[in-house]
Parts: C-alpha cells; structure tokens; sequence
C-alpha cells in the first residue's frame, strides 16, 4: 500500500511538471492543456489554479454516469495543478528554439511516464479519463470514438479561447499512445498481497 501511494503521488507531481515543461517550451501541448491554457490567459488565472477547477467541473460530470471516484481521482484533482503551478515558478521563460524544443520532447516523456505511474498504482482514473470511461459503461460507444470526440471538443475550445496549438500538440497525438503502452507495464502494481497460511509459516 505504502509503495502504490508514493508511485501514485510521484506520478500525479510528474505529470504537473510535465504540464509546465509543455508551458515553458511554447510549441503547443496536449488538448487538455490548450484547454487549460485558453482558460488561463482568458481569465487571467494561473493554469494550475484552472486545472483544479476543470478537474472539479469534470468530476462532477462523474454523478449522472454513476461515476464512483477514489483516491487517486480526488487526489489528481489537486495535486496536478499545485505541481504546475509549482514547478512554473521556479521554470523560467526560454527563447532557444533548440532548448524549448528539447523541453517538448522532456515534456512527452515525463507525462507517458506519469501516466503509467499513477495509473499502475491502481487507485482510480482521473476526472477525465473516467468520463470517458463513464460514457462508455452508460453508452456501450466504443473507446476510441469517446476518446476523439472528448479530445478533439476541448481542443477546438482551447484553441477558440486562444490556447497554445502548435507542433507539441501533433507530437503529443502521435507519441502518447505508444509511449504509455510501453510505460504502464513497469508501473503496474498488485493491489493485494498474497499471505501464505500460518501453518505454512511454522517450522514442522
């Protein structure tokens, strides 16, 4: 339990970071993020402060679809956002293209790899994911289709609102995909240890 609670949390830090490299590169990010961004910059609010409040809003989308969220769904919530919000301040702005360009790719990275940490540890989906999955139980509409329509909706949105669109955002449609699959097996953990019986524990 201890183990599935640090690799949950160490994933839901990574994945805030991860949001604030795609920031700071300026060469677009994934759909939620030019969301989040086209929020921010209308509102003239922090884009950690706006991930907290899209991830409630999300949440309670959960209710009609009979939606039960857990830990790691209460806990994306907050925790994506504050590391964000966090690790902008201290990431300073950067004009090299061959740096920002390098921080893409990190960004990329460090989301498959969060991805299938928090994932794998097994306390719940994120508001977002579990919408998508709540659709589907309620609906039977294949995955897939949910997983388009939700992505390409929030996209055309952020970018309406003036989000960051860019060459990070095709990257990150073609690569996340992959890159997970390949994450979420090291991360995967068993949720119940198996004890053996105590008589097979005593010396005979």
């Amino acid at each position: 339990m201890l183990r599935r609670l640090i690799q949950l949390y160490i994933g839901l830090i990574l994945y805030g970071v991860s949001t604030a490299v795609y920031v700071r590169a300026n060469l677009g990010a994934d759909p939620w993020n030019v969301f989040h961004l086209g929020v921010a910059g209308l509102a003239s609010l922090d884009i950690g402060l706006v991930m907290i409040l899209t991830g409630a809003a999300v949440l309670l989308l959960w209710i009609p679809l009979r939606q039960r969220p857990g830990l790691g769904t209460i806990s994306n919530v907050i925790v994506l956002g504050l590391a964000a919000d966090a690790t902008l301040s201290i990431l300073p702005p950067l004009e090299s293209l061959w740096l920002r360009s390098a921080l893409l790719l990190l960004a990329v990275v460090l989301n498959a790899l969060a991805t299938g940490m928090y994932i794998g540890a097994g306390f719940g989906a994120g508001p977002r994911d579990g919408l998508m999955t709540g659709i589907h139980a309620r609906t039977g509409w294949p995955i897939r289709r949910i997983r388009t329509t939700i992505e390409i909706s929030v996209l055309l949105i952020g970018v309406l609102l003036g989000g960051a669109f860019g060459i990070g955002t095709v990257l990150y449609a073609l690569a996340i995909g992959p890159l997970i699959q390949i994450c979420l097996p090291w991360f995967q953990l068993p949720r119940v240890a198996q004890r053996k019986p105590l008589k097979a524990e005593l010396p005979s």
